[in-house]
């Protein structure tokens, strides 16, 4: 008997490490302010083609272990994320797990790295585990990995035109 394997691979031999990327883009400002910007979760909708209405819990800022929520939307559909800050050095990284630190589905991160007069900001997405609710074939998580990297390119274009176009101060 012969086994192969295809798009559609059973979902318990797929492995979430296979499912990550990262994105860059130079944007006119400092590492600092990029940072400020992108840790200030609030302002996510201002950028991303997905989230919108995203708060820290009461009292929770941009500091390791605090909580936040907001609303995506995809596909017609709406739902809430619940996310932990996992990574807060500032100018320097940011970067949430939704679902939490401990039982998290999705890692999100942002890095800054001077250069020029600028900064290279890169924006990373990684699978940490599998689960049914995101795609059970290899075809599914290839697809949502490829709409996300997409939303990233476009999240990234945003932040460095709304950093153009806005004046620090």
């Amino acid at each position: 008997m012969t086994t192969t394997t295809s798009e559609h691979d059973l979902f318990e031999v797929l492995d979430a490490s296979d499912f990550a990327f990262t994105r860059r883009a130079w944007v006119d400002a400092a590492p600092a302010r990029v940072y400020d910007l992108v840790s200030d979760v609030s302002a996510i909708g201002r950028w991303s083609p997905n989230a919108s209405d995203v708060t820290f819990d009461q009292d929770a800022g941009p500091r390791v272990g605090a909580w936040f929520s907001g609303r995506n939307h995809k596909d017609g559909r709406q739902w809430t994320t619940r996310s932990q800050v996992v990574r807060a050095d500032p100018g320097a990284a940011f970067a949430f797990v939704v679902g939490g630190a401990k039982a998290g589905i999705v890692q999100w991160s942002w890095t800054c790295h001077p250069r020029g007069r600028g900064t290279v900001v890169e924006q990373s997405w990684q699978l940490l585990r599998l689960d049914p609710v995101l795609g059970t074939t290899r075809s599914d998580l290839d697809a949502l990995r490829d709409y996300m990297s997409n939303s990233a390119e476009t999240t990234l274009l945003s932040l460095a035109q709304w950093i153009a176009e806005t004046p620090t101060g």
